[in-house]
């Protein structure tokens, strides 16, 4: 189907860890020519910038202050676009993000109403400047991007997710606990829902995906569709 995205478009894709939003928001971003937002790398920078400048995980307010004064930047101009800390020097934090302590730290800062203040902020910002946007994470559509033209929470089952993660490690040459990795995701979940600030939640006007049992190319399929039909059928309404 051959339609054009507006000047101006936010979709946004929420869900919990390990139901493929990032690499589903990049591809879906490349399909219909729209920028691409990780915000689950913006809350493992700030667990980066916590580490470089010996600030504890859990104090929020002394992290949001950091990751104020680290001014993070995307460079849009790599695909997918690289993370950088601009202060006091630039420098690419991409390749450190993925770390087993940046992974317990993120799920530590991202708690913090503090911290989510602040990059809620930025995520806004960087909206006001790329307006066409696929964005994903935990409360894009239900905090950051309310007012999103498409919205979709992607879900799957706890022992799905798991076994994706096992895979993922095992292909990077690591050892697996699988019991242990489905104990994490399980305590994952349980704090995302469950925090005071941003919890994750199934917005009331998103489309539910559950990828259990879909592949990466039959997710990407139904939620391009489902955005071409949605914002056609939204210019169809504006034009008669």
């Amino acid at each position: 189907m051959v339609m054009s995205m507006p000047e101006h478009v936010i979709i946004t894709i929420d869900g919990p860890a390990g139901t493929g939003k990032s690499t589903t928001a990049r591809l879906l971003a490349s399909r219909l020519e729209l920028e691409f937002l990780d915000t689950g790398a913006m809350y493992r920078a700030a667990a980066v910038v916590a580490l470089d400048r010996g600030v504890d995980f859990g104090d929020g307010p002394g992290v949001a202050r950091a990751v104020h004064q680290a001014m993070l930047r995307f460079d849009w101009a790599a695909d997918p676009p690289r993370l950088l800390i601009t202060s006091p020097h630039e420098r690419d934090i991409t390749e450190r993000l993925r770390d087993a302590d940046i992974t317990l730290g993120s799920s530590i800062v991202a708690r913090s109403p503090e911290v989510r203040a602040v990059l809620v902020e930025q995520q806004r910002h960087i909206a006001q400047a790329h307006p066409r946007l696929v964005s994903e994470g935990r409360d894009q559509g239900s905090v950051v991007f309310p007012d999103a033209a498409v919205k979709f929470f992607l879900d799957a089952s706890p022992e799905a997710r798991a076994q994706r993660r096992a895979d993922q490690l095992r292909s990077a040459g690591q050892e697996v606990d699988e019991a242990r990795l489905l104990r994490e995701i399980i305590e994952r979940d349980a704090a995302d829902r469950n925090r005071e600030t941003g919890p994750l939640i199934i917005p009331d006007d998103a489309i539910v995906v559950d990828t259990t049992h879909l592949s990466h190319d039959q997710v990407l399929a139904q939620l391009e569709q489902q955005v071409r039909q949605r914002l056609g059928s939204l210019n169809r309404g504006v034009g008669g």
